[in-house]
């Protein structure tokens, strides 16, 4: 068993103040014997609404934001997984990191699948990432990243899933509005039983955002949900749940590839 820490945050537009937050939820998390502490979308800052107020705000992952945090999981001796406005060469993109228990940047993802829906529109201020990181390790398993909107396309879960990902982790600033609870609900429960894999969801707390951050468990089943408020929470991953879900239903195995890509 292996235990993971969600925390469910409200970001103000202090990007210090909200890093502050971040390191000492690194710290309790670290305290409660998690082997991982995960954060939500935009816990760098709230989005901003237009690009010159965002490109102040961005970073690249080796600067200062992510620096700190890298340290911190180095003291602490605990995995992280984080989000940031990543600049470079002009762009910024919406992109989540795994920090190591050593402090080393082992793995990032740039959000592929931006949130143009509902009356939203975040091509009008970020950059999509074009490819898809392999499972990177961890200690839960061989983890893959996905950040919120991209809940909603289960090529990208299932993809991961295919190169090894035996949990899935998805940072979210879910927004409210009709059915949208219940939308998330059955795509993190959808995405964990297609897989036959954990999937990890810490969310923006209300309320701007749903919170509801939730750890599902390989046959579906709700390991944690969290209310709407901030806070945090910890979970368990059963490296022997991922085995017994996949042997007693086969779906990577089942799959005919030969009939579709």
């Amino acid at each position: 068993m292996s235990r993971v820490t969600l925390v469910q945050m409200r970001a103000s537009p202090d990007k210090e103040r909200n890093l502050r937050h971040v390191l000492r939820s690194i710290r309790s998390a670290a305290r409660r014997g998690s082997s991982l502490c995960a954060f939500p979308e935009f816990m760098m800052a709230p989005l901003p609404g237009g690009r010159a107020e965002l490109a102040g705000l961005a970073e690249p992952l080796g600067g200062p934001f992510v620096s700190e945090i890298s340290r911190s999981a180095r003291e602490h001796r605990i995995e992280v997984v984080g989000t940031l406005y990543e600049s470079e060469r002009g762009a910024v993109y919406d992109t989540s990191f795994l920090v190591s228990r050593a402090g080393r940047l082992v793995s990032s993802y740039r959000k592929t699948h931006l949130y143009d829906a509902l009356g939203f529109r975040e091509s009008s201020r970020l950059t999509a990432g074009s490819k898809l990181p392999s499972p990177a390790p961890s200690s839960l398993g061989r983890l893959g990243m996905l950040v919120c909107y991209d809940l909603r396309f289960p090529e990208v879960s299932r993809g991961l899933a295919a190169s090894g990902a035996r949990v899935l982790v998805a940072p979210s600033a879910w927004v409210p509005g009709p059915m949208k609870a219940e939308h998330w609900r059955v795509a993190n429960r959808a995405r964990a039983v297609e897989n036959g894999c954990y999937v990890v969801s810490p969310d923006r707390a209300g309320p701007e955002y749903c919170g509801l951050s939730c750890v599902i468990d390989p046959m579906g089943g709700t390991v944690l949900e969290m209310g709407a408020g901030p806070g945090s929470a910890t979970a368990e991953i059963s490296a022997e749940k991922v085995r017994r879900a996949r042997r007693s239903l086969p779906l990577l195995k089942g799959r005919r590839t030969d009939l579709y890509r």
